[in-house]
């Protein structure tokens, strides 16, 4: 089912988007060599929870018996998605790194009334869903590392603009892999965007590719559904594998791998980006 939001829960949406935006920039800002995403996931769990809200991804069924193990996606270099903010996993000079995020907010009656925002019935915490991600440099990166993440931005930015109502999935699909193939990468199949808000992953899937334009997956936009753009750009082939711990996925061929991701409203006679500070 896809769901049309209301003004006022579009709105609620927003107020968390700007606060997980801001959480993003505090973390995009403590990536440095030598840091454990471990202290990075500290880090977040402390400004979401103070701030009245809940981690989306902290123990996510991932299928079977597997629950992902933190809040943060933090996916480095051939990782495309997944990878985890564990103790141990220290970041090196050189290297990207994907910070993806997600928030239930509020969680607190008492929040949602100082706010005079409506509650959400599809949730146990009544807060709405956002999520966001960008892709950060590891202190001094290559040349081709930073050409990715140059492109994989453009693709975002550039599908975000075809967001309005009567626009196609396609719409989008098209712009992405126009953009990320003509610099000769990959844009990954095997995983895609999402509606959000309600739950932190609600239908229509958002394709980053081409798809059949007579095809039933190439749904129009309308005005008021909430949806998540994220390309994911391998530098190599766009196929991926999944790593021995059942969850991770990485590029098929170990190259480098970029991620950009904004909660976005389809409005009346466009879009809004709904996590902006």
């Amino acid at each position: 089912m896809i769901y049309i939001k209301t003004a006022a829960e579009i709105e609620a949406i927003r107020l968390g988007g700007r606060l997980l935006a801001g959480f993003l920039k505090k973390l995009k800002e403590a990536v440095k060599p030598g840091v454990d995403t471990a202290d990075l996931e500290a880090m977040l769990i402390q400004m979401v929870e103070e701030a009245g809200g809940r981690p989306a991804f902290k123990d996510y069924p991932m299928g079977g018996e597997i629950y992902f193990p933190s809040a943060i996606c933090a996916s480095i270099n051939d990782e495309v998605v997944h990878g985890a903010a564990i103790p141990g996993r220290i970041l090196k000079e050189g290297d990207i790194i994907d910070l993806d995020i997600g928030m239930e907010w509020p969680v607190k009656p008492e929040l949602r009334a100082e706010h005079g925002l409506p509650t959400n019935p599809h949730s146990l915490g009544g807060g709405y869903y956002t999520d966001t991600c960008t892709t950060v440099a590891v202190g001094e990166i290559s040349k081709e590392a930073r050409q990715l993440m140059k492109v994989t931005k453009e693709c975002l930015d550039a599908a975000i603009k075809k967001v309005r109502p009567g626009a196609t999935l396609n719409d989008i699909g098209d712009t992405v892999q126009t953009i990320a193939e003509g610099a000769g990468y990959g844009v990954v199949r095997d995983l895609v965007g999402h509606g959000v808000g309600y739950y932190s992953h609600e239908l229509p899937d958002i394709y980053h590719y081409r798809i059949n334009p007579r095809s039933s997956a190439n749904l129009e936009l309308k005005a008021g559904m909430v949806i998540c753009i994220e390309p994911m750009i391998n530098a190599g082939t766009h196929k991926v594998t999944v790593a021995d711990n059942g969850f991770t996925i990485l590029s098929a061929d170990k190259s480098l791998s970029a991620h950009y991701e904004h909660t976005i409203a389809v409005t009346d006679d466009g879009y809004s980006i709904l996590t902006l500070e």
